[in-house]
């Protein structure tokens, strides 16, 4: 078994999307980010990066590369997952807590936990999804932005998936996921 624990944080930025969990939602801004700024995405990909010692997702994403420019952050995802099947990694299970002051994500969670599930290749029953706030206090409690904290544990399989060696299958995603 291994344990990794991803974090990441955005401001918000008007004339964005948001985009949270693959999902976009209704609210007048989006993340400033090199990608589709889905912080939610980004903080999984953190943690299944460290749980697996393959460093983090500006390592393998930098915001340097033209080519990650508005980037679907599902897409990025599932290259990890991928990178971990060649290694012989599955997610046994995540837990992750999206910390905002707003929007309301009630009304989004079960979509946005389908689409993590579904990216990762587990049941919904391995994937929890919460919301919480800061009652007013720092950058999410003033409205500032949204932050996120991931935890996920991998299981050793010992049969790597797929051709070619660890880290190369598959190549890089397309920029624009999918």
């Amino acid at each position: 078994m291994r344990i990794g624990h991803g974090y990441d944080a955005h401001a918000f930025e008007a004339g964005r999307d948001l985009v949270l969990g693959g999902v976009r939602i209704p609210f007048p801004r989006g993340l400033a980010a090199h990608s589709d700024g889905d912080v939610v995405v980004h903080a999984l990909c953190d943690a299944l990066l460290g749980a697996a010692g393959l460093g983090d997702l500006g390592r393998h994403f930098p915001d340097s590369d033209p080519r990650y420019r508005g980037a679907d952050s599902r897409g990025l995802l599932r290259h990890i997952v991928s990178l971990l099947d060649a290694r012989g990694l599955r997610v046994h299970n995540a837990d992750l807590t999206v910390v905002a002051q707003e929007p309301k994500l009630a009304p989004h969670r079960e979509a946005m936990a389908a689409n993590l599930a579904a990216d990762l290749g587990v049941s919904a029953g391995r994937l929890n999804l919460k919301a919480t706030t800061t009652e007013g206090m720092g950058f999410t409690g003033r409205r500032e932005g949204i932050a996120v904290h991931a935890v996920v544990l991998l299981e050793e399989t010992g049969e790597p998936g797929g051709p070619g060696e660890p880290g190369e299958r598959g190549g890089a995603p397309s920029p624009r996921g999918a």
